[in-house]
């Protein structure tokens, strides 16, 4: 794996999983640029009441030439402006509608095909091609860092996402050094293992003290009510019970589709590391969930993922060397898996199981992607830790 090119996985140590390209520096059609600024305004028309309204009035534009002639940049910060446009069409009045007009749903399923993802609103779209920096030229991190399309706007709002695209920049320097760990191994350089290992785990002690911040400026009360109501989905949703009709998409057939909404879970740090220390999790409602949202991913994260997985080769070195050592270190990388494993379950319950129910499908048993997950998550999370040696 050492010879193969992180750029084909779209991954960087700088950056990780995050775009490779900037978003708020990508340029696009004059034709499409008043309806991405119909999407930047959000924040307003949102509060007026009548979003749907405002929304039908937006120009349906047949995205076939575009999709084929764009660049991915292009098309994927397409995606970001017309997947918000969608969200915010489902969630913004108390009703979900059944039918998602034409001028929304053509666009949003022809750039879902175009870039390998579903049509609404992923994880790719809110966290990873959705940040620009203050100062251009200064690093990728909590410090520089704005959120460039809203929905309602506001400190919570972004700080949640920011939050996520620091982790996600962090693990850049973990993910790239995966293939090179895994060829060590081939070679049994014990010496290069535990070294590259010991690395990583300081890295994740940089990405949990991240995520430990994400209550200094996302309140659990404003993220329940504010900002985690417009990212659900449209499967598994009591709101929404069959899926919407995309109107004018001849694949659908005129039959409600029900996909999954936007969530952490989505993110392709933790399925990574998974794979590369080769922790399985067994049989449940979460673990199926969880493979389910592989699809969700950008195609270049999902064949990294599926490649790690197919050279999983760090365990069984491990356990064959008598090094008590590299177990040690290999322990290091699990127990701080586990650490960010805790976090997010205290966070679920924090900022979602202990906040009241309140606003379309936005149900505190169920994760914005559908399925329940407070048991799971702790039952993962204990598996991840069973793997100590």
């Amino acid at each position: 794996m050492a010879a193969m090119n992180l750029t084909e996985y779209h991954i960087s140590p700088e950056r990780g999983f995050l775009s490779s390209f900037n978003p708020d520096e990508v340029e696009f059609p004059a034709e499409l640029l008043p309806i991405f600024n119909d999407a930047m305004a959000l924040p307003r028309t949102i509060v007026s009441g009548e979003l749907r309204r405002h929304l039908h009035a937006i120009p349906y534009i047949d995205l076939t030439e575009f999709c084929a002639n764009a660049n991915l940049a292009q098309r994927r910060v397409a995606m970001v402006h017309y997947s918000f446009m969608v969200q915010a069409y489902v969630w913004g009045e108390p009703e979900p509608p059944k039918v998602l007009p034409k001028n929304l749903a053509v666009p949003i399923w022809q750039l879902g095909q175009s870039i390998g993802q579903q049509p609404l609103l992923p994880y790719s779209g809110y966290v990873l091609d959705n940040w620009g920096r203050i100062d251009a030229d200064g690093p990728i991190d909590l410090s520089n860092t704005y959120m460039i399309q809203q929905f309602l706007g506001g400190q919570d709002e972004a700080w949640f996402v920011l939050i996520h695209v620091a982790i996600e920049a962090r693990a850049g320097e973990i993910l790239a050094a995966i293939p090179a760990l895994v060829d060590a191994c081939r070679d049994e350089d014990i010496a290069a293992v535990e070294q590259g290992l010991s690395a990583m785990s300081q890295v994740w002690d940089d990405m949990n003290a991240i995520f430990d911040r994400m209550p200094e400026r996302c309140d659990p009360y404003v993220y329940f009510h504010r900002v985690r109501p417009w990212i659900h989905g449209w499967k598994d949703n009591p709101a929404l019970d069959g899926g919407l009709i995309y109107e004018g998409v001849e694949q659908a057939g005129g039959k409600p589709q029900a996909f999954r909404g936007q969530t952490g879970s989505q993110s392709s740090i933790v399925p990574s590391m998974d794979a590369f220390l080769g922790i399985d999790h067994a049989g449940d409602p979460l673990r199926a969930y969880l493979d389910q949202l592989h699809i969700y991913r950008p195609p270049e994260h999902r064949k990294f993922i599926d490649d790690v997985r197919a050279n999983s080769v760090l365990r069984p070195f491990v356990e064959k060397v008598d090094s008590a050592q590299l177990a040690a270190a290999y322990n290091d990388c699990v127990q701080n898996l586990t650490r960010f494993r805790t976090r997010h379950l205290e966070y679920a319950a924090s900022y979602i199981n202990k906040q009241s129910k309140g606003g379309s499908g936005n149900s505190s048993d169920v994760g914005t992607g559908g399925t329940p997950f407070m048991k799971y998550l702790k039952k993962h999370r204990d598996e991840a830790q069973a793997h100590m040696l």
